[in-house]
């Protein structure tokens, strides 16, 4: 796929489970980049949807949003040249439709949204693909990429961690992904996924018990 917006990602040295330092990391740096600049989110919406500005805006959109996207993207499908493509086409289905955001919900979730939807119909693409069942949960047929993906460095613990989170449902794998690795609040994932707040407390509940037991029979 062509590089759009010249959107490269290349995650050396960081896999999916050291990604919570790093994305820490990074937002400090966006919000000093934020004060400094005297970036905030209602001037970036103004310049987006004014055609002189909306370019250079969209440049500043993809600099604060490009990495965690990414590994939000990544946390699902796994593969690093999947989650690039999706990344790509997540950004360019945003900038094709600036002007149908109106600011009613905040820029990343609505990003977020799009960044979902896309994840989950390449998923679903990929199982009918592999001749599995449209409607199965279980996407451990993903994990044959993640064990090619050259960028994948984690240990053989870390790959049950994975198997075992791929075995999830898929609410609850996105949730458990949105609230544990990028440390939303219930809110934010409500907002995004259009689901309440209880809900998604029981998702993300039962999440975390069936990893648990997974990587407890494992480590007996």
């Amino acid at each position: 796929m062509k590089q759009l917006f010249f959107i490269t990602l290349r995650p050396q040295g960081l896999n999916i489970y050291n990604f919570n330092r790093f994305f820490k990391s990074f937002i400090i740096i966006i919000i000093d980049m934020a004060i400094s600049v005297g970036i905030d989110e209602k001037e970036l919406v103004k310049a987006l949807q004014e055609p002189a500005r909306s370019k250079e805006a969209f440049e500043t959109l993809l600099h604060i949003y490009e990495k965690p996207l990414y590994w939000h993207i990544r946390k699902m499908v796994l593969n690093h040249d999947d989650a690039n493509d999706l990344l790509q086409t997540t950004f360019l289905k945003a900038w094709k439709n600036l002007h149908n955001f109106r600011g009613d919900a905040k820029l990343s979730t609505w990003l977020y949204k799009i960044a979902v939807n896309e994840s989950l119909n390449f998923i679903h693409k990929e199982r009918q693909r592999n001749n599995l069942k449209t409607d199965l949960e279980d996407d451990t047929f993903l994990l044959s990429k993640l064990e090619a993906d050259p960028y994948f460095d984690g240990d053989a613990l870390r790959l049950e961690l994975q198997k075992a989170i791929a075995k999830l449902p898929e609410k609850q794998r996105l949730v458990f992904n949105m609230k544990y690795f990028d440390e939303m609040k219930y809110e934010e994932i409500s907002d995004i996924l259009g689901t309440s707040v209880g809900a998604l407390k029981a998702s993300y509940h039962h999440a975390v018990k069936k990893i648990t037991e997974a990587i407890s029979a494992i480590e007996m």
